[in-house]
């Protein structure tokens, strides 16, 4: 389920769509990321490297001298657009956590003071929302695919959410909830048993619950109940 972040106004946050589609040149950064294996952003418009002049052999010291370009590295704020762009476009194809975003940029080689400054500016206006992230993600995922409170929580911990913002979702999860996202998927599966017996039907069934999560209580209850009708 996408999470529906109130995007903010271009003039007030600073992360709006004008500071990624403002077409200022990026050339030091472009250099920057050509030189580390990292793909231009479409927005950033493309311009040619200028290349050193040729020396020629036994040259005097003076062409010398002019003929080499220093090599500069890209300014900071220049880093933190590309950075933004490329946080920006992962979001828009979908909701992410911080951890998720952080992994991702930091396999485009980008330097980690300028995603921590994108991410903390992310969060800051609300397009980073990990509490936010969890709640949905355990509603959907429950709904959807009848998962357990602990695959649950495993999954949120591989997403890099805090404890605090995993049991915050996770307490929207009663003991009633857990019984009838289990009695759903059972009777769900169920229906392509009718031709097994009682005990295969319970065997299989119980080896579907154990993969989704829950626990021997929730399965010895639920299946009683399903298979007694």
């Amino acid at each position: 389920m996408p999470i529906n972040h109130q995007r903010p106004t271009e003039r007030g946050s600073g992360v709006g769509r004008s500071s990624v589609t403002d077409g200022r040149p990026l050339t030091e950064a472009q250099e920057w990321l050509q030189r580390h294996g990292v793909g231009e952003p479409a927005e950033v418009t493309s311009q040619p490297a200028h290349r050193p002049s040729e020396q020629p052999s036994g040259g005097s010291r003076g062409s010398s001298s002019s003929g080499h370009q220093r090599e500069s590295s890209p300014r900071s704020e220049d880093v933190e657009s590309v950075v933004r762009t490329i946080a920006l476009r992962k979001l828009t194809s979908r909701a992410c956590t911080r951890h998720e975003l952080d992994q991702a940029l930091q396999g485009k080689n980008v330097p980690q003071a300028a995603i921590d400054a994108v991410l903390d500016r992310l969060e800051e206006v609300g397009l980073v929302d990990d509490a936010s992230f969890a709640v949905d993600w355990v509603t959907s995922r429950q709904e959807r695919r009848h998962l357990s409170r602990q695959v649950l929580r495993r999954e949120l911990q591989a997403k890099g959410v805090q404890r605090s913002d995993i049991d915050s979702a996770l307490d929207r999860i009663d003991l009633d909830a857990e019984l009838r996202s289990a009695r759903e998927l059972v009777e769900r599966k169920r229906a392509a048993m009718n031709g097994l017996s009682r005990n295969v039907q319970y065997r299989r069934l119980a080896g579907i619950l154990s993969r989704r999560g829950f626990d021997t209580a929730i399965t010895t209850r639920v299946l009683t109940d399903v298979l007694a009708e």
